[in-house]
């Protein structure tokens, strides 16, 4: 298919293998949470695989900000979807997701006493890894969807809301101002109105819509089947269902979520859940592999590996069905002219997120010493001047903070 974004040409065939090869890389070095990961895949499918512009690419982390679930593992699919259709969707979702999914099925199962003797200089390095990925890929996007004073304008407001309002409707309302001022104050002479990259799924308006009705079926219906049969299988898909359709922002947001939904009811216990979330934090791939540790010591059984499957998978299928349901009423939405003058704004704000992001938590975690932030303008510097692959970046800050820290 022909693009109109700079006459570039992209190939949107793909195979299932490819896609699931380029996910599974990604899931095993993409560490530092949701904003991190976005960089990681600007830089794979953006920069280094070109399935996919970087105006497109921007529209579709707007769309998943928006949507309940986990943003980047929603990007993710979104991408395996338009390359390799359903099956490309899931070959992604399976290769980004497992790998720290087994990691935390491991820890529960007693495997944390590796991690303590290598020590956390290891992590320490990778955290401030995530700091060189996310500042390359805010430069890469700012570059492109900030080029004028009104939209670098726009990115420094979006960066104000969310420093200021650090929370998920925070982000949604820095989005959503973006949104308005752009419909409203950019012009449709200014570069990209009327000129966008297609981002086309295999999915039908009507096939959508289907999805999106089954997610609110499923919303609905699982609390009263779980209120009215004695099943602990039936309770543990709603519990994670409910937590996976009901937060906004993804990450660190379904926390409280999954603290109401286990440990209250005393499904898992308090120290064992706060020792999970510690674990997370050290592995790569999406924070909601979470699930796949409380499933796996839930109680009463299923515990164990189908425990962790049952509240992985739970977990994801309202995601899932969103991002599938919304995509094709998207990209209908975003050709449409004054659309295009809100996608405008709604990308300077993206940008202003991820800046905002690049502060806190990424640089305030990743950068708390000095050999730190050498480590993270290495980082950088490989990024940006050398192209090392973002994957061997990551490799190397790890060994530098194992050795050095």
């Amino acid at each position: 298919m022909a693009t109109e974004e700079a006459g570039v040409a992209r190939d949107r065939s793909g195979s299932v293998g490819e896609v699931f090869r380029a996910f599974l890389l990604l899931g095993v070095t993409s560490f530092g949470g949701p904003v991190a990961h976005i960089g990681y895949f600007r830089d794979a499918f953006v920069v280094r695989r070109n399935w996919i512009g970087d105006a497109a690419y921007a529209d579709l982390v707007a769309l998943c900000q928006f949507l309940p679930g986990p943003a980047s593992s929603q990007v993710g699919m979104a991408i395996g979807l338009q390359r390799a259709g359903y099956a490309g969707l899931l070959a992604a979702w399976a290769a980004f997701t497992l790998p720290s999914a087994l990691l935390l099925v491991a820890f529960a199962w007693g495997a944390s006493a590796f991690g303590a003797d290598m020590g956390g200089g290891w992590i320490a390095g990778l955290k401030a890894a995530a700091v060189g990925v996310v500042a390359h890929a805010v430069l890469g996007m700012a570059s492109t969807l900030t080029p004028d004073k009104e939209r670098a304008t726009l990115a420094v407001l979006a960066m104000a809301i969310a420093l200021l309002a650090p929370s998920a409707p925070g982000q949604v309302l820095a989005i959503a101002v973006g949104g308005v001022i752009g419909l409203v104050w950019l012009k449709p002479s200014m570069p990209q109105i009327g000129r966008h990259e297609a981002f086309a799924v295999p999915v039908s308006r009507g096939a959508g819509a289907c999805f999106l009705v089954v997610f609110g079926i499923l919303l609905v219906a699982l609390p009263l089947l779980a209120a009215s049969i004695d099943n602990p299988v039936l309770a543990m898909i709603d519990s994670f269902y409910r937590a996976g359709s009901l937060v906004f922002g993804g990450g660190h947001v379904v926390l409280p979520l999954l603290q109401a939904e286990v440990v209250v009811p005393g499904h898992v216990g308090e120290q064992a859940f706060l020792a999970g979330y510690g674990a997370a934090q050290a592995v790569p791939g999406p924070l909601f592999s979470f699930a796949a540790y409380l499933g796996s010591v839930y109680q009463p059984p299923p515990t164990g590996l189908a425990g962790a499957a049952i509240a992985l998978v739970a977990i994801y299928v309202p995601s899932t069905l969103l991002v599938i349901g919304a995509l094709p009423f998207w990209e209908k939405l975003r050709t449409a002219a004054p659309a295009r003058k809100a996608m405008l704004g709604v990308n300077a704000s993206v940008v202003g997120l991820l800046a905002a992001a690049l502060y806190d938590p990424v640089f305030t975690a990743g950068v708390t010493s000095p050999l730190t932030m050498v480590i993270a303008a290495a980082s950088f510097v490989a990024l940006a001047v050398w192209k090392a692959p973002a994957w061997a970046v990551v490799v190397a800050a790890g060994l530098a903070g194992f050795l050095l820290l």
